[in-house]
């Protein structure tokens, strides 16, 4: 029995081990994971958040005979040494000099003849390959065909079985038709049969279909098998009514059973042109259909859900018209509450800006969990205050908070720092050089086609310049009416750059520089930006962005003798712009809080 200063992750971790033993396995690697590689999971699939105890979104557990270790990135470090404490599992700083992956880890520990599993039904194509070649290189086997935690996990969720609608016109502003025939284009021009999705965010936008499986992403659990006559949706019975399905039956859809997949694939013709996503596909689906050759490119659906229509732009638009009269109400009465010295936390603000979201038009659910992080909390990039862990947002500091919604025309993503009391001028100075890297990317002008990745420099040079950083990226791709978090586009300094990450006229991304002070503050500037066309030159087409969030920039927190003389005109005139746009969706103190935050600086 475990002590009482031991985590629950603890006792998990040991019958694991126990399992592994008696299988006469080595060692196991639990992803954060399903067989749709989706970032935020259903409860059945949450296997490494159950067995390590760590709720971030990202990371992976190895758990070996005589050590565990939860690998994530630098947003969640301090996030992980809080929550593994008492499981017995190290936490390993992915991305830290000095700290090997899982597989190095192993390489380096295990011996010649040594099993590992791994849930190949969750384990992306591209990783397995490459765990399989170096383990085999040193002697060692990789096994996909088990579930390690599966057999240890008593009273396991099961699967969501949320209702599937449709998108609509005027949301929805292509048709299911057109979305089949853009996709059916691609697969000719290389040479594909078939095309297997399993991505739920490409297969909502390839069906206008959408759903409620997921928390915060309005998808759902399902697989499609797309060949030139005819396109197979295998999903769960009983969660398409029978109105739907007949829409979707004359639009050439088959409906199949979620189980179905398998033998429909291990049905394909020997040596069929079968295209897969190696990053957006998992090996252990891949392993259905051996006799096909595979085509191995990127899901097609990615790029063209990701260049948005004007139709999807002007929707765009009026969404974050309704989310930044949200926001409006939500601050003025933040506002309020600190001025009349009445207690609120973080917590409260989590309640009170999904409220005010929801008394909006068109309003579905937020599309992510709620940041808000007061003072030290903020530090944390991806800080979730919990009923047993938060912070009264009292004194003197910054709040940071990070929240967006979804509506049917369009997915929001904002973040903002707000003054608490007095802030200190260390404080109000690093605010000031993010909102010059903010400013910076937002102004940028660059030729058509240029790898997203090379963009990320330009926002991080006044930070570079006064010896700061940040550990994330400063901006990801975001769906319309879909997830929060979208691919191909990724500005990032880190990310390697791939042929369909150029930036294009139409993609919607973020724009979130920040600095982050272990223990002290956390300052993010986000919103949100089209790529829009800007003319043309003897060097080619040029690209630049329009800022579609709409929310004043806390000018309390800004040195302004610290901007440029161009700095300041972008900020007066984004307010500007930002008080003309609100003005006609808000009234009494929402308002007058608009008025006040959009003075000129």
């Amino acid at each position: 029995m475990a002590s009482s200063s031991e985590a629950p992750a603890a006792g998990r971790v040991q019958a694991l081990r126990a399992h592994l033993r008696a299988e006469g396995l080595h060692a196991c690697l639990i992803p954060s994971a399903d067989p749709h590689l989706s970032e935020y999971l259903p409860e059945h699939w949450q296997a490494r958040a159950w067995a390590s105890g760590f709720t971030g979104s990202a990371g992976s557990l190895l758990v070996a005979g005589e050590f565990a270790g939860l690998w994530t990135d630098s947003r969640y470090w301090a996030q992980a040494e809080v929550q593994l404490q008492g499981s017995g599992i190290a936490l390993m700083r992915a991305g830290q000099a000095g700290v090997p992956d899982p597989l190095d880890w192993i390489l380096a520990h295990l011996p010649r003849g040594a099993r590992v599993a791994a849930d190949g039904r969750v384990l992306d194509l591209g990783t397995a390959r490459r765990w399989r070649e170096g383990l085999e290189a040193a002697g060692m086997a990789l096994e996909l065909g088990r579930d390690p935690v599966g057999p240890v996990w008593a009273g396991r969720p099961s699967l969501p079985a949320a209702p599937v609608y449709e998108h609509r016109p005027p949301h929805a502003c292509r048709s299911r038709a057109d979305n089949l025939a853009a996709v059916r284009e691609a697969m000719r021009s290389q040479a594909a049969g078939w095309l297997l999705l399993s991505t739920l965010d490409d297969i909502a936008w390839l069906f206008n279909l959408r759903g409620a499986d997921v928390s915060y992403n309005p998808v759902f659990l399902a697989h499609a098998l797309v060949a030139a006559d005819e396109a197979r949706l295998y999903i769960a019975p009983g969660k398409i009514d029978g109105a739907l399905a007949r829409i979707l039956r004359d639009d050439g859809v088959v409906l199949r059973g979620y189980g179905d997949l398998a033998a429909d694939l291990e049905a394909l013709p020997e040596g069929a042109a079968l295209m897969v996503d190696p990053a957006r596909v998992t090996a252990g689906t891949v392993a259905w259909a051996p006799q096909a050759r595979l085509i191995e490119a990127a899901n097609p659906s990615q790029i063209l859900k990701a260049l948005k229509t004007e139709a999807e732009a002007a929707n765009i638009r009026r969404a974050m018209e309704q989310d930044g009269a949200a926001l409006c109400e939500f601050f003025a009465g933040f506002e309020a509450t600190l001025a009349a010295g009445e207690r609120i936390t973080e917590l409260d603000v989590d309640t009170r800006i999904t409220a005010a979201r929801a008394r909006r038009p068109d309003f579905v659910s937020p599309s992510f969990a709620t940041i808000a992080g007061f003072n030290a909390n903020g530090a944390m990039p991806h800080y979730q205050a919990t009923p047993q862990s938060h912070a009264v947002i009292e004194g003197d500091g910054l709040l940071l908070i990070d929240s967006g919604g979804q509506y049917l025309g369009g997915t929001t993503d904002i973040t903002r720092v707000v003054p608490v009391g007095r802030p200190s001028q260390a404080q109000l100075a690093d605010f000031t050089v993010v909102l010059r890297a903010h400013i910076a990317l937002a102004m940028a002008r660059f030729p058509d086609g240029t790898p997203s990745p090379s963009l990320d420099v330009v926002a991080r040079m006044p930070l570079w310049r006064a010896g700061l950083d940040y550990g994330h990226g400063t901006g990801h791709g975001v769906g319309y009416f879909l997830n929060v978090h979208e691919g191909p586009q990724s500005i990032a300094v880190r990310a390697r750059p791939r042929p369909e990450q150029a930036m294009r006229a139409g993609m919607v991304t973020s724009n979130e520089p920040g600095l982050y002070r272990d223990g002290q503050w956390g300052i993010r500037i986000e919103n949100l930006v089209l790529a829009i066309e800007d003319g043309r030159s003897p060097f080619g087409d040029f690209l630049r962005f329009e800022t579609l969030t709409l929310c004043p920039i806390d000018t309390r927190c800004v040195l302004p003798d610290a901007l440029s003389a161009d700095e300041r005109g972008w900020l007066d005139d984004y307010h500007a712009m930002v008080r003309e746009r609100l003005l006609p969706w808000v009234d009494g103190a929402a308002r007058d809080w608009l008025l006040a935050r959009t003075e000129r600086l």
